[in-house]
């Protein structure tokens, strides 16, 4: 889809008078921004600014931060201007509110064209010396919706969906959305059932199949495989026929997100088809292997 952007004639007036006038309808857009690292004040510098390592959202935040959200942007904050306490009264001490006048750099996904710029209000900590902090020229990855009364305000979907952008999260990000947009997208998953587990002929061989229910009714199962000397294999099945050679959905896909992410930790009385102790005891030692392998749906900031 070809998302357009709207050439607007008049350029708004960005100043304090209109933060002031945007405040009571902007006031469900205030968000409680997480602390920022001290980015350049350079324009060209500011653009290719990146989170380090342990402070860069996951794969699950970007994930579940681009579903919720109507618009996905890369936004340069133009002005920023600070609430007064009078006009702020909740906001604590440390932290202030800031009413955001930004230029739309790249409009990656949205319900309709966007003007060249965006208005939305926030809030983050304060500098070392109690002032608000100098965002000015630059660049942003945001995640919101669209406001439905005022023309080019958004709302930021969460206290944290705002980050410094750069190439890496701006890959990162599109990846995202062009795997949310696949035709075969894996559902969201909403739990298993049908549980069955059967031993083979040799001593330590056993199958376990896992049907997984989702939100669409698409068949999805899991399978693990036991044989004696050898690792477990396992693999998902998107379709009607269980495909005893699949292969676990590799990382940072959204299979993986949908599995290590939703699956229940353990596996209920009423999930098996079977009353023996024993398969329903290597069925949930078989679960326990897939979620390990899974590994942990790490989240930082969502």
């Amino acid at each position: 889809m070809s998302i357009k952007f709207l050439r607007s004639t008049a350029r708004p007036p960005f100043r304090l008078s209109f933060a002031m006038l945007a405040a009571s309808a902007l006031a469900a857009c205030s968000t409680a921004l997480p602390s920022l690292p001290a980015l350049s004040q350079d324009r060209d510098e500011a653009m290719v600014v990146e989170l380090g390592q342990g402070e860069d959202p996951t794969y699950a935040d970007l994930v579940t931060y681009a579903l919720e959200a109507e618009l996905v942007a890369t936004v340069q904050i133009d002005e920023a201007i600070a609430f007064s306490q009078e006009r702020a009264p909740d906001v604590r001490p440390e932290r202030v509110r800031l009413y955001i006048e930004s230029l739309t750099q790249n409009l990656l996904t949205a319900p309709r064209g966007v003007g060249e710029s965006l208005i939305f209000v926030t809030e983050t900590d304060r500098d070392a010396d109690g002032d608000a902090p100098d965002w000015d020229n630059r660049s942003f990855v945001i995640f919101a919706d669209m406001s439905t009364t005022q023309p080019n305000a958004v709302q930021l979907i969460s206290s944290r969906a705002m980050f410094p952008s750069g190439p890496v999260l701006q890959e990162r990000v599109r990846r995202v959305l062009r795997q949310l947009a696949a035709a075969d997208a894996t559902p969201p998953i909403t739990g298993v059932r049908d549980v069955i587990s059967v031993p083979g002929n040799l001593a330590g061989e056993s199958e376990t199949q896992m049907f997984v229910e989702t939100t669409t009714g698409a068949p999805v199962s899991l399978t693990v495989i036991r044989r004696p000397g050898q690792a477990p294999e396992w693999g998902v099945s998107l379709g009607e026929i269980v495909d005893v050679s699949a292969r676990p959905p590799e990382p940072e896909t959204l299979a993986w997100f949908r599995f290590a992410c939703s699956l229940p930790e353990s596996l209920s009385d009423d999930t098996f088809l079977q009353d023996d102790a024993e398969s329903r005891r290597r069925a949930r030692e078989d679960y326990a292997f897939v979620r390990e392998q899974l590994g942990p749906c790490e989240r930082r900031y969502s």
